[in-house]
């Protein structure tokens, strides 16, 4: 896990509306861009938590590095499925809420990273949830909004965290029903930091150790006095 500042602010390029798909951007700009390691670029030998873990182990990652950035406060988990995060969360002393316009229960069972054991959820273990889409009036009731692969709620997120003064954590994925786009050659990831440096916030850039889209960004500016 691997934390990084932004470098010179800069405003957004003037977006364009998203209209009806997906829409191509630019991958990903290099870690070394971003003020993040690039341990295999550097040639150094991975081992322990270095090496790369799978993807069914973001949601534990994301809870522990959470829980090593942020205090325990009110988290709005956005998007956030069937609450693994939100669990793993709320087991971190947070009062995490699932925000998701589908209903899902916790699995069955996942696999501990820790104890490399099988850990099954039962009855008690559910998180709450709130069956809706996320709309930025909602906010207003949270601390801290997370967002890992949530689509079309990046730009909200950042926009109410403007609006509310919230802390927010982003890991984008793609540009699906987000109500606005960067024009064409501008990278997505990129053009999201840039707004939420337009709007006045100390943006910084994190890795977490998983396969797949695994940098995001986030702001701990949080003050509605």
């Amino acid at each position: 896990m691997k934390t990084g500042n932004e470098g010179e602010s800069k405003r957004p390029v003037e977006p364009e509306n998203n209209i009806g798909g997906q829409h191509k951007h630019p991958p990903l700009p290099s870690l070394e861009s971003l003020g993040l390691r690039d341990l295999k670029k550097e040639g150094c030998r991975l081992s322990g938590d270095e090496l790369p873990k799978m993807g069914k182990f973001r949601f534990q990652l994301l809870a522990d590095w959470i829980a090593l950035t942020f205090a325990p406060c009110r988290v709005a988990d956005i998007g956030g499925g069937k609450g693994v995060l939100s669990y793993f969360l709320r087991k971190h002393g947070f009062d995490s809420v699932v925000i998701d316009p589908v209903p899902q229960e916790l699995p069955e069972k996942i696999k501990d990273i820790r104890s490399g054991k099988q850990l099954r959820f039962t009855a008690s273990d559910r998180v709450p949830h709130l069956n809706k889409p996320f709309i930025p009036e909602m906010a207003s009731d949270f601390d801290l909004m997370v967002a890992l692969h949530a689509h079309g709620s990046n730009i909200h997120i950042i926009d109410a965290a403007a609006a509310n003064k919230n802390q927010f954590v982003i890991l984008p994925c793609c540009v699906i029903d987000e109500p606005l786009t960067p024009p064409r050659g501008v990278n997505w990831f990129e053009w999201l930091t840039a707004r939420g440096r337009g709007h006045g916030f100390d943006i910084k850039h994190f890795q977490i150790n998983f396969s797949g889209q695994n940098i995001g960004f986030y702001n701990k500016t949080r003050d509605r006095s």
